[in-house]
């Protein structure tokens, strides 16, 4: 895209979490920390749901790309923070910075529809168990799972190219630790409306109308759970659910609080809490919360853990 003259910034510097070198070491040790627990987690259920053959369904297909593109999306963000709380210049390319809110806004893109494709999954298996095998077959997971990245990519090609042709002439202090679109909208010195308005729908269509397909799709399970006759049936039909609604939560929660509300609300200090959960906590957490309110992933993982073999047929 043709960009203005004004637009002189070759690199801007990224403020950061903190301002101390103390409070700075003690995020940095707390930051690895939570970023190795993001990544072998992550892998790990990556590598246990292809190694048992009892988690080779949809709802793991879909919840082993959600650990991948959870691992991506940290790392999109976190490997970066860790080198500026240690560095005395904390300075990102511009080039690098708009890379970084590609990736960014594509892998966060790509998990609210994988969020959207989990509960469809799950609204099949429980309100029409007999079409299951016949709906979610393996070509139709991955042709959903190709088309989320795909839509992410895409929605990312639009907000990053409408935002990376302002203007930036008064200043190139990003007020965050990373390059995201509300911070950086803040630092143009031209009319940024339009982006502004590109952005808000690109964010509302994405977050709303997934959000919908959960709230439309958890609707009809709970209508089809309350009809079980079986108290057994229910309990298990409403325990695959459970960790898929707990994740749901966190996500949308902080995404709805960041990117739905008017740009005049904007707090420096508040986003940046929000931005943290988002980017590293909520990754951490997710393997955590499949795994613990599972019984499936916990029965393979002490498997795994003692060595027995996994037989394919039980």
């Amino acid at each position: 895209m043709m960009r203005t003259n004004y637009t002189s910034v070759p690199k801007f510097i990224l403020l950061g979490l903190a301002d101390t070198l103390q409070l700075q070491i003690i995020l940095f040790v707390l930051f690895t920390v939570i970023y190795t627990l993001t990544v072998w987690g992550n892998v790990g259920m990556i590598l246990l749901i292809k190694t048992d053959s009892r988690l080779h369904t949809p709802m793991y297909f879909f919840l082993a790309n959600l650990s991948f593109v959870d691992v991506c999306y940290s790392s999109t963000i976190t490997p970066k923070m860790l080198v500026d709380l240690l560095s005395e210049k904390k300075t990102i390319s511009f080039a690098g910075c708009f890379l970084q809110l590609y990736f960014f806004i594509a892998l966060a893109t790509t998990e609210c529809i994988l969020f959207g494709l989990m509960a469809y999954d799950r609204y099949v298996a429980i309100c029409s168990p007999l079409l299951y095998p016949l709906v979610m077959t393996r070509t139709v997971c991955l042709k959903m799972a190709a088309g989320a990245l795909s839509a992410g990519l895409l929605n990312s090609m639009v907000d990053t190219s409408y935002v990376s042709s302002l203007p930036f002439c008064s200043s190139n202090v990003i007020q965050h630790f990373f390059c995201d679109s509300p911070p950086l909208l803040k630092l143009s010195c031209s009319d940024t409306r339009l982006s502004e308005s590109i952005f808000s729908i690109t964010a509302g269509v994405n977050i709303v109308g997934t959000l919908l397909v959960i709230l439309t799709s958890y609707c009809y399970i709970i209508f089809s759970i309350s009809r079980m006759h079986s108290g057994e049936g229910r309990q298990k039909a409403f325990s695959t659910c459970i960790s898929h609604l707990t994740a749901i939560i966190l996500f949308y929660s902080t995404a709805i609080y960041t990117y739905l509300r008017p740009s005049s609300s904007y707090s420096l200090g508040q986003d940046k809490v929000a931005s943290v959960f988002y980017t590293m906590v909520i990754p951490m957490l997710n393997p955590l919360i499949y795994s613990l309110r599972n019984k499936e992933v916990k029965k393979a993982l002490w498997n795994v853990i003692t060595r027995k073999r996994i037989p394919l047929f039980l």
